[in-house]
């Protein structure tokens, strides 16, 4: 399991009321478990992770990939909300109190349209601030060419007031294939 703590680039750019500064980035080259950014400093205002993945799970359709904060698997990830489109049809959903990780995309499996990668932008809001539980919101999707392509959009929430200094991301089932690439951005106040 890769372990990140440096600066992956000097990219830097804007974002709306504020700009945002590459902090790490991991690209898989043998298949794992998960994926950890450490030892995050508390210099931003929120944090941004990007993402393009694939699991090795078996099978056509999506499983979740999900996020752990300062390596916490207690009961403390909850109020997950989710919004899914396939093209055909639109659904929502209100669920997942007390889970041990919160679920930020849909990711398609290994049966799926060769060699493609679902994506996904998952903003960890105000995750210094020590008064407040943190909260997430994620946007997603996957378009194979074949019927298994989604958009989905979720929030959810980790009950603790701690900062957050290092973030997990680990599939629902099996392992990040090759190529898989995730990006941790800082994002700095207006």
């Amino acid at each position: 399991m890769p372990i990140l703590g440096i600066i992956a680039s000097s990219i830097s750019g804007s974002v709306a009321g504020g700009s945002y500064e590459s902090i790490s980035t991991v690209t898989v080259s043998t298949a794992v478990s998960s994926i950890s950014f450490t030892s995050i400093p508390a210099t931003y205002t929120h944090l941004q992770i990007r993402g393009i993945n694939r699991l090795s799970s078996a099978g056509t359709g999506t499983l979740g990939t999900n996020m752990r904060f300062n390596s916490d698997t207690g009961s403390n990830y909850t109020s997950s909300h989710v919004l899914f489109g396939n093209g055909t049809s639109a659904s929502a959903a209100a669920s997942a109190t007390s889970q041990t990780s919160m679920v930020i995309t849909n990711s398609p499996k290994d049966g799926n349209t060769a060699n493609a990668f679902g994506i996904f932008v998952c903003d960890i809001l105000d995750y210094a601030n020590t008064n407040k539980y943190k909260t997430i919101r994620s946007l997603g999707g996957y378009d194979g060419n074949d019927t298994n392509g989604i958009v989905v959009l979720r929030s959810s929430a980790w009950m603790n007031t701690g900062a957050v200094t290092s973030i997990t991301l680990l599939p629902a089932s099996d392992d990040f294939v090759q190529y898989s690439q995730f990006a941790l951005y800082g994002i700095k106040g207006a």
